[in-house]
């Protein structure tokens, strides 16, 4: 086994149920060898994983192969026998990455909150033997557009848990990896990939753009963006009658859900209002373009990014801002309400509340996080 070094999926020549050795190049240029068996179980034919070479032997492999082999003369399903669950598995995932973290517990928050609020309610119940590629696209799919960035995080995961149950015998491919997802999943169009940044590195690009060559009024919107986690073109095209307070109240014409969105301001966001209007026009709108009194457009928000070198869109920074909010433990349906995101399933039907004074100290606490502070 060790001297073979072409693709392909080899036989085991001593007729051993079924058993074969799988054979694929792996990008560092090595070699990915797996053991799998193909049997009938319920009349279907199906591959079981049998663990991967050379931490699973010949003679274990023969050994499991038959013990498989005569499970299914017995009429049970070699499959479910003690393949973990998704969550079981995720639980395990997350236990042998945990060393090598140093974020004091960021990445560990990030992790679970991609289970929780994506892959749980799908599939953490299943047995990772059983996880098909139509099971992770139904993860994937409904968020594939909107939360582009999101979900590469999550399909990555998924794929490091289903690479895990792989080497651990469990299944002989991972479908979260495969040429099959790739191809099923819908192509986005030229430009829709929102580049988000990791919300640790939301600070320094704030503090690069008040700092950079931009006009007073676009870093002023940009940092109104990034402290309220709205839409680019909800910022733009904000007037001053839209401020009530502490709160602004987006009207239903200009938000995606085409309902009106409150959002409960904080210290700096106010304070940022306050400096927009001592700039003075009568144009009614709070972040008027300087020579033409119209709307800022999108392209010059993304200019001065792109002037101060970061690597992110406008509107990756709600990304950014979701992140922040699973790394924080916020519970999901207060993390979407702080987004305006649409609720979904049961609790589209049930929830009649905006949520808005939930959110209050979690946009507080977000803009002390973004301003490089802390409230402890």
């Amino acid at each position: 086994m060790r001297t073979i070094n072409r693709p392909g999926r080899y036989g085991d020549g001593r007729g051993g149920h079924g058993l074969s050795l799988l054979v694929k190049p792996t990008v560092n240029g090595r070699w990915s060898k797996t053991w799998s068996q193909r049997v009938k179980v319920g009349g279907r034919l199906t591959n079981v994983g049998l663990g991967s070479y050379p931490a699973i032997t010949l003679a274990e492999a023969r050994a499991r192969a038959l013990e498989n082999a005569r499970a299914i003369a017995a009429g049970k399903d070699p499959r479910t026998g003690d393949a973990p669950t998704v969550a079981e598995a995720w639980e395990q995932v997350i236990r042998l990455r945990r060393p090598s973290w140093r974020d004091g517990g960021k990445s560990e928050n990030q992790w679970r909150a991609s289970f929780r609020d994506y892959v749980e309610p799908q599939l953490g119940s299943k047995r990772v033997s059983e996880v098909t590629t139509a099971d992770v696209l139904s993860v994937l799919l409904p968020h594939w557009h909107e939360r582009a960035e999101t979900m590469r995080r999550v399909k990555q995961r998924l794929g490091a848990v289903l690479g895990w149950s792989l080497a651990q015998g469990h299944r002989d491919d991972n479908p979260a990896r495969s040429e099959a997802l790739t191809a099923a999943l819908p192509k986005q169009p030229a430009g829709s990939r929102q580049r988000a940044l990791p919300p640790e590195e939301v600070p320094a690009a704030v503090a690069a753009i008040l700092s950079g060559t931009a006009s007073p009024v676009v870093k002023f919107a940009v940092e109104f963006v990034v402290l309220t986690g709205c839409r680019s073109g909800e910022a733009r095209h904000a007037t001053w009658n839209e401020i009530g307070g502490d709160i602004w109240t987006i009207p239903g014409e200009r938000t995606k859900t085409g309902k009106p969105h409150r959002i409960p301001l904080s210290s700096r966001a106010l304070a940022i209002l306050d400096e927009a209007r001592r700039l003075g026009d009568d144009t009614g709108l709070i972040f008027a373009a300087p020579r033409t009194g119209k709307a800022l457009s999108d392209n010059t928000l993304g200019k001065a990014l792109r002037t101060a070198e970061i690597p992110a869109t406008i509107h990756g920074m709600r990304a950014s801002l979701r992140d922040w909010l699973a790394s924080e433990g916020v519970p999901y349906e207060l993390a979407e309400a702080v987004l305006a995101h649409q609720p979904r399933g049961i609790a589209k039907s049930y929830r009649r509340d905006d949520l808005l004074e939930a959110r209050r100290p979690i946009m507080e606490r977000w803009a002390y996080y973004v301003e490089g502070q802390s409230i402890h």
